[in-house]
This record gives structure tokens, C-alpha cells and sequence, in this order.
């Protein structure tokens, strides 16, 4: 068999080819990732179970757990963000670096955010995405989280619950019978429960999300920590 010479010269170009090639697609993904303001198909709005989250962040750092969302007046359900999404994926870090955000703003959201690093965060992380200004998308916030009525079962919890994650959501369309089951998804850490997840158009109406509630929770039962008071 006759041998192949290839010329050093010509390997060389071969493999810088193939590096830029490489070069190329990761940043293509990169920015579908990161995608384009205002280029998205619903929103994301996620409830996070205000005990849950300070139960957890005890147990990783005490400090934490006293933060402004987990001491003073007991928090139940909180926003924890309203997220641009794809039908598949989501952008994120639409606008490096992020329009500044004023601290009134900051202050006006922290009685549905009680955090405001939780604030920046998401507005550099997800807000940057829907192509409002800060202003009218913390606007928006607050709009869709007047739109979803919590079960009065889950207002004042001084007392641990013991829930199966269909009850929640059973008690979520009770509560407000324009929401469809395929639009409300429940998440769950180990044993308790974390967040609810609702799926809202861009017309701002309730609508399925397959991609958000095939995430449900698989746990046969989760807890939901007491609100926590001084």
C-alpha cells in the first residue's frame, strides 16, 4: 500500500480548521444562550416557598438564614423570578453589562422579593431578557404575580405541612380555576418542597409548558416548613 505524505504545512492548516470550526459553534451556542432581548416565547413566573429556602440555607450557613427574606415578617410564597423562556431552553445575560438598576426599584420589589441581591440577580440573569426597561419589567412582576391567587391553605402555615405535590397543584386550580393542570409545574429538593412554577404568555394568560412540567416533582410527599417568626 502506497504511503501519504502530508505536507507539515498543510497538517497544520488542517487543524486550525478544525479549531476555528470548534471556535465557531461553541460561541454560536453560547449566544443562543444568551439570546436576544425580547426574543422569547412565555414566561416563567417561579413562587419559591419562602421556609424551604431558609430551612436550606440554614443548614449551608447559618448566616444566611438570616438574611432579610429569613427573619422579621414571615414570608410564605415569594417571587423568585419571572424567567423569558424558549419552548426549550432560556435565555440568559441578555445585556453584559446589565442597564443599571435603581435602588428605588429595589425597594419597591421588596415586599413580593425580599432580597435584594435576589432583585440584581435577576434582572441581570433573567430581566436583561424580555427587552423591557427595569422599570416597566418589575412592573410586569408585579402584574403577573397579582394574576395568580395562592390557595388559602398556604398563606398562614404555622405549622409544618405534609403534601403530595398533586394536592398543591389541585389546591393552586382551586384556588383559581382559569389555571390549566399543564400550566403549573411543583419542584422539590430531597424532601421539601421548593417552588411552583406557573407558565404565562406573552398576552399575559395562562398557558401549557411541557418543557417546564416534565420537571415536576417525582416525590411521593414533600414538606412544607412553617413560616418562621420571631
Amino acid at each position: 500500500m502506497p504511503r501519504v505524505c502530508i505536507h507539515r504545512s498543510t497538517l497544520v492548516g488542517i487543524l486550525a480548521f478544525k479549531l476555528c470550526f470548534i471556535v465557531a459553534a461553541t460561541a454560536a451556542a453560547r449566544d443562543r444562550q444568551q439570546g436576544e432581548p425580547g426574543q422569547f416565547d412565555f414566561y416563567v413566573l417561579s413562587l419559591s416557598w419562602s421556609p424551604s429556602y431558609c430551612e436550606a440555607a440554614e443548614n449551608r450557613s447559618p448566616r444566611r438564614a438570616h438574611d432579610q427574606q429569613c427573619g422579621g415578617r414571615p414570608f410564605a410564597f415569594v417571587v423568585h423570578g419571572l424567567w423569558p423562556q424558549y419552548e426549550r431552553g432560556f435565555p440568559v445575560y441578555c445585556r453584559v453589562p446589565a442597564p443599571r438598576l435603581s435602588r428605588a426599584i429595589v425597594d419597591e420589589m421588596l415586599d413580593l422579593m425580599p432580597s435584594p441581591h435576589l432583585v440584581f440577580h435577576e434582572w441581570d440573569r433573567h430581566g436583561t431578557c424580555s427587552g423591557l426597561s427595569p422599570r416597566a419589567y418589575f412592573d410586569l412582576v408585579r402584574k403577573v404575580r397579582a394574576e395568580v391567587r395562592i390557595p388559602p391553605g398556604y398563606v398562614d402555615v404555622d405549622q409544618p405541612l405534609s403534601v403530595t405535590p398533586r394536592e398543591v397543584v389541585d389546591a393552586f386550580i382551586k384556588a383559581d380555576p382559569r389555571l390549566p393542570r399543564d400550566a403549573i409545574s411543583v419542584s422539590c429538593d430531597s424532601r421539601r418542597l421548593t417552588e411552583i412554577r406557573i407558565c404565562v404568555s406573552k398576552e399575559l394568560t395562562f398557558r401549557a409548558c411541557p418543557e417546564i412540567t416534565r420537571h415536576f416533582c417525582r416525590r411521593e410527599k414533600v414538606v412544607m416548613p412553617a413560616m418562621r417568626r420571631r
